[in-house]
């Protein structure tokens, strides 16, 4: 019932929304009237695209449902910069009114003065979308080096490589899938963590497309290890993980292992598998009670809330995702009001805590004020 509520909601102000961009876009026109029609059908196709193409791929996943979906996940984005600059249009509009410092020669071309305004208005969106989607396919490599005050045993140090938030499915297919595999193994890690959402919720695309074959050829001696986040839980979590598994991904679901008799790997399960199967997940007390305390404890937690938890129960480095750091401006300021960290580094005490901004994207294939990143993360041990 939540969820139908939130979604009830989310598809009134996408309705709203876009009924706002159509209406100015037809009073923008107004001096071609002849456009309105494909004005119409492009607004109608958009609007209905995402929800379509999510629907369509479930029932017959094709080329066309890639093309509606792709189509719509792109529209999130254009949606979104179209009301902010027509909004800053219509600022304008409205402090003339008032103030009227505008020429009053203006008004005798208003009409062509608008359709002016209105291919102005649609080419600063275009180019904000397409540098936002090269952006996107553009992650960078943060390497971060942290020194745990424990022994390493043999090892004075190890080189983890984690990403969070891949979202693997139509967005996410085989040559953004192949590019994080072949980064990831080129910076040699001992160990590889994702920090969840590795599936962007319906595995289904992933199946089709084979992403697992690319999962394959991950190389790392001390193996791959991922926790849950919400996405796999709002696509099937027990479906998810049984593929990932499959395909070389060890998921730690409240759970945790112990590294060349080094360091533990704690996987958290994700803080809304409460909201999906009205089962508690494990604290984080209750996840390293029976831990030995003197090794170094790395845990992914997909969702960076409560982080004096860790801290309190001596999490030595927690990686974390989810925020993507709002991916799209403006969207990093909410962000950074929800989460103590809403992207980079943290250190609390002797717990040390990174969220990332994650590899892939969710909607639109899309950032802005923000950059993908694959993490490199190497922990000095005391010797």
């Amino acid at each position: 019932m939540r969820f139908l509520i939130f979604f009830g909601i989310i598809l009134g102000i996408h309705f709203l929304v876009n009924l706002y961009i159509y209406k100015r876009g037809a009073q923008g026109i107004e001096a071609m009237p002849q456009l309105l029609p494909y004005l119409r059908g492009i607004m109608l196709f958009l609007v209905l695209a995402y929800p379509a193409g999510r629907f369509l791929e479930k029932i017959w996943y094709s080329p066309i449902s890639s093309f509606v979906h792709w189509s719509g996940a792109f529209w999130f984005a254009g949606m979104l910069y179209f009301v902010l600059v027509i909004f800053m249009v219509d600022l304008v509009r409205w402090s003339n009114m008032l103030f009227h410092f505008m020429p009053d020669k203006l008004n005798d071309n208003y009409a062509q003065i608008k359709l002016i305004t209105t291919y102005a208005v649609t080419a600063i969106v275009v180019l904000t979308v397409v540098v936002g989607h090269i952006n996107a396919w553009t992650p960078k490599i943060v390497k971060q080096n942290i020194k745990i005050n424990k022994p390493g045993g043999d090892r004075k140090s190890i080189k983890i490589v984690a990403a969070s938030d891949i979202h693997l499915g139509t967005i996410i297919g085989p040559r953004k899938t192949g590019k994080l595999v072949n980064t990831i193994n080129s910076l040699n890690p001992d160990i590889i963590l994702f920090a969840g959402d590795v599936v962007d919720e319906d595995v289904k695309p992933v199946i089709e497309q084979n992403l697992g074959e690319n999962l394959l050829q991950l190389e790392a001696p001390l193996g791959v290890y991922a926790s849950t986040g919400n996405h796999e839980y709002i696509g099937g979590v027990d479906r998810a993980v049984e593929y990932l598994e499959e395909h070389g991904i060890h998921i730690l679901r409240d759970e945790s292992v112990f590294i060349d008799s080094c360091f533990y790997i704690v996987g958290r399960e994700d803080k809304d598998r409460t909201s999906f199967t009205r089962m508690p997940r494990k604290s984080v007390e209750e996840l390293v009670r029976p831990l030995d305390r003197q090794k170094t404890i790395v845990m992914l937690d997909h969702q960076p809330y409560n982080l004096e938890m860790a801290q309190k129960a001596g999490i030595d480095l927690q990686i974390s995702g989810h925020t993507h750091h709002g991916q799209l401006w403006p969207f990093g300021y909410i962000t950074q009001k929800i989460f103590e960290v809403s992207r980079g580094y943290k250190q609390k005490g002797n717990s040390h805590f990174y969220v990332s901004t994650g590899f892939g994207t969710w909607g639109p294939p899309v950032r802005i004020g923000n950059r993908p990143e694959i993490l490199e993360f190497t922990l000095e041990f005391e010797q």
